[in-house]
């Protein structure tokens, strides 16, 4: 699977998995120098608190296109270490 924004691959990896309907990719198959801190977080019953990171592609951002659980719930525990994208990210099979 490949996560493509701006016309970039920002993450790849065939080890990603898939929470309602999101691929969750491990973080370490994202690319590190376009993930941007952000703070802005949501909070999810099941899963636990989302923190997100902004995207930044050649001089251009998208604010807080992927979320991550630092500490989900026990519901959730396949999805620690790993990163989904929304907000015009498109995930696709590589």
């Amino acid at each position: 699977m490949q996560a493509i924004w701006n016309g970039t691959v920002i993450a790849e990896s065939d080890d990603t998995v898939v929470v309602e309907n999101n691929h969750y990719f491990p973080l370490e198959s994202v690319r590190q120098d376009v993930l941007r801190p952000s703070r802005y977080e949501t909070v999810c019953p099941w899963k636990g608190t989302a923190s997100y990171y902004s995207l930044e592609v050649e001089g251009k951002l998208n604010q807080d296109a992927a979320w991550y659980y630092s500490e989900p719930k026990e519901a959730a525990a396949q999805i620690r270490d790993r990163v989904a994208f929304w907000r015009g990210v498109e995930v696709r099979g590589s």
